[in-house]
């Protein structure tokens, strides 16, 4: 799912646990890898447990959000409302809390990139994936963001070395996703284009975590604001795009619509906002263990309320999956975590759709 955050998972993100949808998955000012604030510390214990559940709500909703507004309109056209009322519910945040627009050629140009790969491009491949693949599958092919993120950094970032834990969890994970896919049955029933479009989707967000953590680390502008000028760069990419790939529906059907809306204000937007909440008052480590409960709640929504069929291999190839992925993350020390918290740019993971 997603969202511009700094690597949090292999990473998302970013924005995401990113994104997610996901993602990715901003708060004023850039978390203290210390640790949360004794403001935050005095903070009953149930209320971050309340936000991170109404997070993995959000996000694990996104892949029917997505299907459902793909109903209605062109997948191009649903990822630019996507990013315009996501983008709407940030500027609104930055305005509250008085943030500026981050300066800097170099720094905008890097977050054209990084909005390209953690927003443009993988919620237009999961709307175009959904086309022919069930909101379940998306969410589940969302959750192996972790897996191509630890082979990435393994190529990309010396810092990361592997442990026997970790590559094992990338094998398991792997394993998982062919259990997912039904490879023992020829990948028969399955749509291949669909499906990896949504796997290209989860490659996309760890590239772009990998781009933002080699460029943009340790700058000095707060995680709301490079956030918001992330989202905005890519709301002026999908308007570039969008016009000369789709055309203006002759009908604004309504429920699609405020899919639409639902899945930029809430999946993409608020979901942000939240996600770098958590991240600032519980850790990073904490904040994206969210990433694991995204599949199973999209699994639950697509089968509940759109009555999309399962077989025995997808839950139990997605389990195997998580499990995968709980260990490509092991091993990741409090030093780690805090240089990723002071990372800019939106997943949180997650985050992914």
């Amino acid at each position: 799912m997603t969202t511009a955050t700094p690597p949090s998972r292999t990473e998302p993100s970013g924005a995401s646990a990113s994104a997610s949808h996901p993602v990715g998955p901003p708060s004023a000012p850039t978390p203290s890898p210390a640790g949360p604030s004794a403001a935050d510390r005095r903070r009953p214990a149930f209320g971050w447990r309340l936000r991170f559940a109404v997070l993995a709500l959000i996000w694990g909703f996104s892949f029917l959000l997505i299907k459902v507004g793909t109903e209605g309109y062109a997948p191009f056209q649903v990822t630019f409302g996507r990013l315009l009322f996501g983008t709407a519910v940030l500027a609104a945040a930055m305005a509250v809390r008085r943030e500026g627009l981050p300066r800097g050629a170099r720094t905008w140009a890097h977050l054209t990139v990084a909005a390209f790969f953690l927003n443009a491009l993988p919620f237009s491949l999961f709307a175009y994936a959904e086309l022919t693949i069930p909101s379940t599958l998306a969410g589940i092919c969302n959750a192996t963001s972790p897996l191509w993120g630890m082979a990435l950094s393994l190529v990309a970032l010396s810092e990361d070395r592997p442990t026997r834990r970790r590559v094992a969890g990338l094998g398991i994970g792997f394993i998982g996703v062919l259990t997912v896919l039904g490879a023992w049955q020829g990948f028969s029933g399955l749509d291949v284009g669909g499906t990896a479009m949504a796997l290209l989707a989860s490659l996309s967000y760890p590239v772009g975590w990998i781009y933002v953590r080699r460029t943009l680390a340790g700058s000095s502008h707060s995680h709301l604001s490079l956030t918001g000028a992330q989202l905005m760069l890519a709301t002026l990419q999908l308007a570039v795009v969008t016009p000369l790939f789709t055309t203006l529906p002759s009908s604004l059907p309504v429920v699609p619509l405020l899919a639409v809306v639902a899945l930029g204000a809430l999946g993409t937007g608020l979901a942000m906002l939240l996600q770098y909440g958590l991240v600032a008052e519980v850790g990073p480590t904490t904040a994206t263990m969210v990433t694991y409960f995204i599949p199973v709640i999209a699994t639950a929504a697509g089968v509940t309320l759109l009555d999309e069929r399962l077989g025995w291999n997808t839950p139990v190839g997605a389990l195997i999956v998580l499990a995968g992925a709980a260990l490509t993350q092991s091993g990741s020390g409090p030093k780690r975590a805090g240089q990723r918290v002071r990372q800019p740019a939106t997943r949180t993971r997650r985050v992914r759709p």
